[in-house]
């Protein structure tokens, strides 16, 4: 029998019989089972960030010095990437790596086998190479917005070029591309759901997986949308903090 479905009705369907309802307690057992996940799915979002961040610095520099060589290779990625879903980098690197890591470890006799790599490892490569493109141009426009001015006074007074790095470029830049590094921080937090393709049990893949059981679908992902939120409320607390320690550093040497 095929009912008419309202959007202001919720249906559920548990071994053949039709449910109408949220199951509150349900919400509450996946809950208990996706939190379990926070930890990897932290890990998918820091670890890109962290490591997205070391390449986006060496990318600007390569730019905004005009490195030849390495400069058509800079702008080459961040287009590639910056062009790209990043669904497929994963799929990419997914596939792409255990060909390489069986190939070499075959030719050289190294005894490696890429089934012992964990999977998460493959999405932390691939969107750290994401990140990396997207921070690129966050990080290049904030040290192209800081004053040359500020730069050549830090100089007069006899900062070596790490103090001035350190001390009048970085911290000023940083805060120039903080608000887009907020957003992307939060854009990863969400995109770590698609590691779910590949078999990572991350919080939507969890919800997934708790729900399959009694068909409870709706709640399992109401339950993921709340932690989902709460993740997202702490880092925007974050992005306040260091908004508030961060301001010292503007319009001049500290």
């Amino acid at each position: 029998m095929i009912h008419a479905l309202s959007p202001f009705t919720i249906w559920r369907y548990k071994g053949g019989e039709e449910k109408m309802g949220l199951d509150i307690p349900f919400i509450g057992t996946a809950l208990t089972a996706m939190v379990k996940t926070i930890p990897l799915t932290l890990a998918m979002t820091f670890f890109p960030l962290l490591f997205g961040f070391l390449i986006a610095i060496l990318m600007s520099f390569i730019q905004i010095k005009h490195v030849r060589i390495l400069e058509p290779i800079s702008k080459f990625y961040v287009s590639f990437f910056r062009s790209t879903p990043a669904i497929l980098h994963i799929m990419l690197i997914y596939l792409g790596i255990p060909l390489i890591v069986d190939k070499l470890s075959s030719q050289f006799d190294l005894g490696l086998s890429a089934n012992k790599i964990p999977v998460a490892i493959f999405v932390i490569i691939a969107l750290s190479f994401t990140a990396g493109s997207y921070l690129t141009e966050s990080i290049r426009s904030g040290i192209i917005a800081v004053d040359a001015g500020q730069i050549e006074a830090a100089y007069s007074i006899g900062m070596t070029h790490r103090e001035m790095l350190r001390r009048v470029l970085f911290p000023q830049a940083f805060i120039i591309a903080l608000p887009n590094f907020t957003n992307l921080a939060i854009g990863f937090l969400h995109t770590t759901s698609i590691a779910a393709i590949v078999a990572v049990p991350e919080i939507t893949g969890t919800a997934t997986i708790v729900a399959s059981d009694n068909y409870a679908f709706l709640d399992a992902f109401i339950a993921a949308a709340i932690i989902y939120w709460l993740l997202t409320m702490i880092i925007e607390a974050i992005h306040a903090l260091l908004e508030k320690k961060l301001t010292v550093y503007q319009g001049g040497v500290r």
